[in-house]
């Protein structure tokens, strides 16, 4: 089982198809989509959110968001 990296940053734009431009706090901007648990809850993120996100040790330029923090 591959282990994850969770890291935080703030969502800089939205684009299409529930993806997301994400600054993480060393100004790295990965691309960032939306986990199924939050897209089965309705969970609307907007430009300037704090998220939570898990990357594989494999890829940093990809992301997957798991928690909106505000």
């Amino acid at each position: 089982m591959e282990e994850h990296i969770e890291v935080e940053g703030k969502v800089n734009s939205v684009l299409a198809g529930t993806m997301f431009r994400v600054e993480l706090d060393n100004k790295h901007i990965v691309l960032a989509t939306i986990s199924g648990k939050m897209r089965k809850r309705f969970v609307r993120l907007t430009p300037g959110d704090r998220v939570k996100m898990e990357m594989s040790p494999y890829d940093l330029n990809k992301a997957r968001i798991t928690w909106r923090i505000g």
